[in-house]
């Protein structure tokens, strides 16, 4: 009896090693795909500490596997549809409690794992699916009629991955809670209306334009008109406005950084003052946007915000 419970013993932590290997290769995984995609957000991400950068890295290569199936031109419509189908419904098998099958990948076992540990809102990534799932539907006719539609898009696809992430990197007081959410709502658009600006030459080349049909009528212009330039004066002006949105949005959200916990504040101060810098490059010239010049930092300007965050958040901490 003892030794086949020295036995049963041995298989169930054996077990339990294959499972941990495999969970941090998952994560490493994910880590990859982070380093390759996220571009902006790779700099500020990674200084969040361990484990809730994987944690982070794992929700990020979720995201970013609903956008291929999204983006990818090799799909037809049915196929997109059934793909993204598949992906709804394994996301609801985690969101109940069960895990993927094994050859589903290695974000969605990254995914188990990060749900488990932190307090994510299944509505945030319920939301997000709605999102990428509207701009599926809507192949080449998005169109939005005002400011208010554009926003409800960014809360689906960038302020529920902010809210995601202020779930994960924690909050210093509890009570902050729902305030803290609401600025990251704010965040989100922010960072996803200067999104729009600095890939609106691509999208109108995809027949996209995800600026409100009622700025481009205030400013006299139409899609075609911002794409070849025009009117130069007029495109200018109705850039700005949008531009005016996201920069207020900063502003409006500038406390949420304070509300988070101090080891994890370099993370959203670099993140946030990239694409605060992204729209000021914006804003001197809008005409760039449309330009075979893309709107960029340079990765040292980057490596110094990254460098400088980090050094403001380990301050934060010994204080």
């Amino acid at each position: 009896m003892t030794t086949a419970r020295a036995d049963a013993g041995t298989v169930i932590a054996e077990s339990d090693r294959l499972a941990c290997d495999r969970l941090q290769d998952a994560y490493a995984s994910c880590a990859e795909i982070v380093r390759a995609r996220a571009r902006n957000f790779y700099y500020g991400l990674r200084l969040t500490p361990e484990p809730k950068r994987s944690a982070i890295y794992a929700v990020y290569a979720w995201m970013r596997e609903a956008d291929d199936i999204a983006d990818d031109p090799g799909l037809s419509q049915a196929d997109r549809d059934e793909r993204f189908g598949a992906f709804e419904a394994l996301t609801e098998r985690l969101l109940d409690g069960g895990n993927a099958p094994a050859d589903a990948g290695p974000c969605w076992t990254a995914m188990r794992d990060a749900i488990d540990r932190y307090a994510i809102d299944p509505e945030d990534l319920r939301k997000l699916i709605r999102g990428v799932r509207a701009d599926i539907e809507a192949g080449d006719r998005v169109e939005f009629a005002a400011r208010a539609d554009l926003e409800t898009y960014c809360d689906r696809v960038a302020s529920t991955a902010g809210r995601i992430c202020v779930a994960i990197w924690g909050i210093r007081d509890d009570t902050q809670r729902a305030r803290a959410r609401e600025l990251a709502t704010v965040r989100g658009h922010a960072f996803q209306i200067t999104n729009v600006l600095r890939d609106l030459g691509e999208d109108l080349d995809e027949g996209r334009c995800y600026l409100p049909s009622d700025l481009l009528e205030r400013h006299g212009v139409t899609c075609a008109d911002l794409r070849s330039w025009a009117k130069p004066a007029a495109c200018e002006s109705a850039l700005r406005e949008a531009a005016g949105w996201a920069a207020r949005a900063y502003q409006e959200s500038a406390e949420l950084d304070e509300m988070i916990v101090p080891e994890c504040r370099a993370a959203i101060g670099a993140m946030t003052d990239i694409y605060n810098g992204l729209l000021r490059v914006i804003e001197r010239d809008p005409s760039r946007v449309v330009s075979d010049r893309r709107v960029r930092l340079a990765g040292w300007r980057k490596v110094a915000i990254a460098v400088r965050a980090a050094v403001t958040g380990r301050a934060a901490q010994a204080s």
